[in-house]
């Protein structure tokens, strides 16, 4: 409805008939680029179908640094695969930052000590802060997304899912960390004003971000179960890919499908129903 009027507008202050009009929307359209870090888990994959229903054409970068919970890189593939097939094109990248993973002091990589479990607000889960990671990944896409701008003469969004759960445990996922590097960005730059963060869950919970994914999911006309069993939250998944639901990270995950009253689509070491159980007793000690 809102095109119609738009294009009426446009016919109005036009000469009529005025052919032009697709071939205004479709530049309109084209110029609305961004560029995503896709880790695999639910929140980044819920900013690609933000994106993706808001008109975005989407550059997605995954890395692979050595994380014991590589099994959301092959999510993540499976679901830029997944859109292909629903006519929904990602411009995807795997950056492998080789070497790196025996440097890394954090439970959250190989070799490190084991994932803590529990709640997710918990002090011990300060040990799966890989140190610097979004740094790291963030010169990376804004590398990309500056490279995009100028190649293509027009602004770029770059996207993280960050949100407001992740603030108090890991400190460059907080809008101070945010607006500082992208001082350092602008400060080592030419034409870096062409590119901007956007974080449209920065604010928001895991239950705000699913609750995005079920409307964008209608609009782009994807099936919400398919989507998400391709996605990985689980910081101790099996070798078989299962998800764990002790770890905090698959707490808060399970936590927002409570929330939303929807049986989460992985598959769980257990079963939903155990994993469900457990952490509804978890929620309700942590009360």
């Amino acid at each position: 409805m809102a095109e119609i009027v738009e294009k009426e507008l446009w016919d109005h202050y036009s000469e009529l008939p005025n052919p032009n009009w697709y071939e205004y929307k479709n530049k309109i359209n084209m110029n609305k680029q961004a560029v995503l870090s896709l880790s695999g888990g639910m929140d980044s994959s819920t900013v690609l179908l933000h994106l993706l229903a808001n008109g975005y054409e989407v550059t997605a970068l995954s890395f692979d640094y050595g994380q014991k919970h590589n099994v959301e890189l092959e999510r993540a593939a499976e679901l830029i695969q997944y859109l292909a097939e629903n006519g929904h094109s990602v411009k995807y990248q795997r950056i492998t930052l080789q070497g790196l993973v025996s440097l890394l002091n954090s439970n959250l990589v190989k070799g490190g000590e084991d994932v803590p479990e529990g709640h997710y607000e918990e002090e011990n889960m300060k040990d799966t802060v890989v140190p610097n990671r979004n740094k790291m990944f963030s010169s990376i896409i804004q590398a990309v997304a500056l490279s995009v701008a100028n190649a293509k003469d027009c602004p770029v969004a770059i996207a993280m899912g960050i949100h407001a759960g992740d603030h108090a445990i890991y400190p460059d996922c907080r809008q101070e960390f945010r607006d500082a590097d992208y001082e350092a960005f602008k400060q080592g730059n030419w034409d870096a004003d062409k590119v901007e963060y956007y974080t449209p869950y920065l604010n928001g919970d895991k239950f705000d971000i699913l609750k995005d994914g079920e409307v964008c999911c209608e609009k782009l006309g994807l099936d919400f179960d398919e989507v998400y069993k391709r996605t990985n939250t689980s910081y101790k998944p099996t070798a078989e890919g299962l998800s764990d639901y002790k770890s905090a990270s698959s707490v808060e995950r399970i936590e927002a499908f409570l929330k939303l009253g929807r049986k989460d689509p992985v598959v769980y070491v257990d079963g939903w129903e155990t994993a469900k159980a457990h952490v509804e007793k978890l929620l309700a000690n942590h009360a």
